[in-house]
């Protein structure tokens, strides 16, 4: 998990986001709670997941009917919201989901 004490470096235009992990007994984490500005929204379905070298990607559902994909940095340990979709168009919703 990233420390919240931590400055977000990022632009103005960027939202902060902040995400709460659970660490199995491998050791991989999962999200389990986006904290995002000022709103939390916890993940209720991991709908996919994969690694690239520099990477680790996660699509998420979360408590408010949203999908949500987001990139972990691993040499950086920062979090980014890559997409979000509300879910409340039909022609807009992602695929797969």
């Amino acid at each position: 998990m990233s420390d919240p004490s931590v400055q977000d470096a990022r632009t103005e235009e960027a939202p902060f986001i902040r995400v709460e992990c659970y660490a199995g007994h491998s050791a991989d984490t999962e999200p389990r709670r986006l904290h995002i500005g000022g709103r939390a929204v916890t993940v209720t379905q991991i709908i996919d997941r994969w690694l690239d070298p520099r990477h680790r990607y996660f699509k998420l559902r979360g408590d408010d009917g949203g999908i949500y994909l987001i990139r972990h940095d691993n040499a950086s340990d920062q979090w980014d919201l890559t997409l979000f979709d509300s879910g409340r168009r039909d022609a807009t919703r992602l695929s797969s989901t």
